[in-house]
């Protein structure tokens, strides 16, 4: 479309193509269908929009908890709330108090398939457009546009919320949103968003370490008294949001007890280590350590979160440093610098992927259907590299992977075909291709054809034979064995990455020849060999489509312009 001149109608084209994509998903069955007393989690949703629509607030966390209790923070419930509202307008019957439970009606289907559509398209699709025009801003609208279908399609989530049925779109959005106003730095707004996030879904914890440890990095880079100032706006951006989220749960609105019900249901410790086999570290290695057997729950939970913080650490502390070591070097400027450098930006994505992933690999209690959180970032990364770079091949693996990982839930909601079709397309659309001459290959496109291949005889096995009736679970188990050391090694790959883009960060200068220096915009100059040599290549392959963009991109450090 760009060669034949009509490069205005790409976005309204893109726009069309995933609604339609997204629809005939929805087109088959989700989670639960046919399936009482319990039902699944369409069933869930439903049921939150019925109570709150019928019930006192103050009843909205303690009703009939043992039938889909509500465990989400206050927005999801709000969400149900409004989508409620506007259900029992068209047809009461769909929302009925108790007698409506496992309603499977053609039209209430219809009707619970278009919230979702409407409320990825209210947030997480504008958070995407919003993204790629920002991070993409020094490139081509032609590779702007490529970044927003790499997003718009991105299977996992695709089947997640159109087939299985839920709304990680909205969290998701919220985060993206939030990444993109600290890009851009507008860190109050990107705060603001990021607590939505958090008031959506209490996963987006597995963002806070990296999110956190970026903002208060920029304090310390912004010196006493101006860091200060920002550290105290955004205390009161967070926790104001988190109390007009709360507000009703508080105070004189409610006695000060109210808010425990929320709190307990968010964080359901009295839940074993895992449940379902999910392809992180508990349930790999509980095929030969039997971790129930040996270790009591509270052992196991200290345990868990001992190796969740080890695990996140390098997100932790590899914005602060980087942002200390960009200090150290505006020193030895006579004037500070309000160009926020790309390779910060760059150092935010690995953080929320390395953090996300450490979650997803060592936490309590994770779901397969976590593995969305830290599939985000990576599919970011992806989005600004090219094709020949690790980032771009390890990003479409472990999407690839993601998608694979998630084949038992799939394949239990009856949506194979659909898990197929989009898998392709992804690849199709993106440009991966895997197979290349064994000459050219590198070690990670070998990683890649074995694991590829696992997964394919994976499914031909499960295709072709039945599991022995002593081990019923033996298919999944051998999923999790496949997926888990993908997600491994991509935790490992952004702990090297993030430790190579905060080295680079300390390698910026402030001065020099040209000669010697490569510039990458007013005020920031990258060392040219540190980009080139074939170690930073790969980890920085994201900084190479956006350095051009810094001579514009101010940093509005202290919010101004957006909260005052």
């Amino acid at each position: 479309m760009h060669k034949n001149g009509v490069r205005h109608w790409v976005v309204p084209c893109t726009l069309l193509a995933s609604a339609l994509v997204r629809w005939c998903i929805g087109l088959g069955s989700y989670s639960g269908q046919g399936t009482p007393p319990m039902f699944g989690d369409y069933e869930a949703q439903r049921h939150w929009m019925e109570l709150t629509n019928h019930l006192p607030l103050r009843q909205w966390y303690r009703y009939d908890l043992q039938y889909w209790g509500l465990d989400y923070p206050p927005l999801t419930a709000y969400h149900s709330w409004l989508c409620g509202k506007i259900g029992s307008f068209v047809d009461p019957s769909w929302f009925a108090l108790d007698t409506s439970r496992g309603i499977e009606s053609p039209g209430s289907t219809l009707f619970m398939r278009s919230t979702v559509l409407l409320s990825d398209y209210a947030i997480y699709l504008p958070a995407a457009w919003l993204f790629t025009r920002v991070w993409h801003s020094g490139r081509s609208r032609r590779t702007q546009n490529a970044a927003l279908l790499t997003l718009l399609f991105q299977p996992a989530l695709l089947l997640i919320d159109f087939g299985h049925f839920q709304y990680n779109s909205v969290m998701l959005g919220f985060t993206l949103l939030a990444a993109t106003s600290f890009t851009s730095g507008r860190d109050l707004l990107g705060a603001f968003f990021f607590t939505l996030s958090l008031g959506f879904k209490q996963m987006a914890l597995y963002y806070a370490p990296a999110v956190g440890s970026y903002l208060l990095g920029k304090c310390l880079y912004l010196g006493l008294r101006d860091g200060a100032q920002l550290f105290v706006r955004l205390a009161i951006v967070t926790a104001g949001t988190f109390f007009l989220l709360f507000l009703p749960f508080l105070p004189p609105l409610a006695p000060i007890s109210a808010i425990l019900d929320p709190i307990t249901r968010i964080f359901p410790f009295n839940r074993g280590i895992f449940e379902d086999k999910v392809a992180n570290f508990w349930c790999a290695t509980n095929v030969v350590l039997k971790w129930r057997f040996w270790a009591s729950q509270s052992t196991l939970m200290r345990l868990s979160t001992l190796l969740t913080f080890l695990g996140f650490l390098g997100a932790a502390v590899a914005p602060i440093r980087a942002w200390l070591r960009l200090r150290n070097q505006d020193r030895a400027r006579t004037t500070r610098t309000e160009v926020v450098p790309s390779v910060m930006q760059t150092v935010l994505l690995l953080a929320l992927l390395n953090s996300s992933m450490s979650f997803f690999l060592f936490s309590f209690q994770v779901h397969e259907k976590t593995i969305l959180l830290p599939l985000l970032p990576m599919t970011l990364l992806l989005s600004t590299a090219p094709h020949d770079s690790s980032t771009f091949k390890l990003g479409a693996l472990a999407n690839n992977v993601g998608m694979f990982s998630m084949w038992p839930l799939l394949r239990k909601d009856g949506l194979a075909a659909q898990y197929i079709a989009l898998t392709l397309l992804w690849n199709r659309l993106i440009g991966h291709n895997p197979c290349i001459s064994l000459r050219q290959a590198t070690f990670l496109d070998v990683f890649t054809w074995v694991v590829y291949l696992g997964c394919a005889l994976l499914h031909l096995l499960e295709f072709a034979y039945r599991p022995p009736a002593r081990y019923p679970d033996l298919f999944p188990v051998l999923n999790v064995l496949v997926s888990t050391p993908v997600f491994l090694f991509t935790w490992l790959w952004s702990i090297k990455s993030i430790i190579e883009a905060g080295w680079t960060a300390g390698g910026l200068s402030v001065g020099g020849s040209e000669s010697k220096e490569k510039k990458a915009g007013p005020g920031v100059v990258f060392p040219s060999e540190s980009l080139n040599s074939g170690g930073f290549s790969s980890a920085l392959a994201p900084l190479e489509g956006v350095r051009r963009r810094e001579g514009r991109l101010r940093a509005q450090s202290l919010g101004k312009g957006v909260f005052g």
